[in-house]
């Protein structure tokens, strides 16, 4: 069930940039729950700029899960803000997942994450965002690179 995700578990760290700004980011992917799950948390640490000259600490947890019944993978993220994105699986290669609900957002809002391996231990992240009759806009990208184990 989790073949399309074994080459994400484990320990990643990385960068970002876009809207938000510049972030160091620490992320794992772990197997939980008598493996039914993958459970993913992401800590990002975003440099002060003009408009946020404090920085800012962005976290969030995510859970992946196989719905059975519509033989589709769920991706639900729980933001530090309050934010909850519901994602499903839409592509492969490159990995899409596309909002199907946003909870505590402006309505009408879609957000979008694709997840391009570049290699063996590197990965890009792209998160888009799209208002109500907009096309998508690139909010951040991220560049992770796995953390050998020790």
């Amino acid at each position: 069930m989790w073949e399309p995700f074994h080459y994400f578990l484990g320990r990643w760290q990385g960068t970002g940039s876009g809207s938000p700004g510049i972030s160091t980011v620490q992320r794992t992917y772990s197997l939980v729950l008598n493996d039914y799950f993958i459970e993913i948390k992401n800590r990002a640490v975003f440099e002060p700029q003009e408009k946020n000259p404090d920085g800012e600490i962005h976290e969030e947890l995510g859970i992946l899960s196989f719905d059975k019944s519509r033989e589709a993978y769920i991706l639900r993220e729980f933001h530090v803000e309050g934010i909850v994105n519901q994602y499903v699986l839409v592509s492969r290669d490159p990995m899409v997942f596309e909002t199907e609900n946003i909870e505590n957002f402006y309505p009408d809002w879609q957000a979008r994450t694709t997840y391009k391996i570049l290699d063996e231990n590197n990965f890009r992240e792209t998160f888009d965002l799209a208002g109500p009759g907009k096309p998508w806009a690139c909010f951040i990208t991220l560049d992770l690179r796995r953390v050998p184990e020790k």
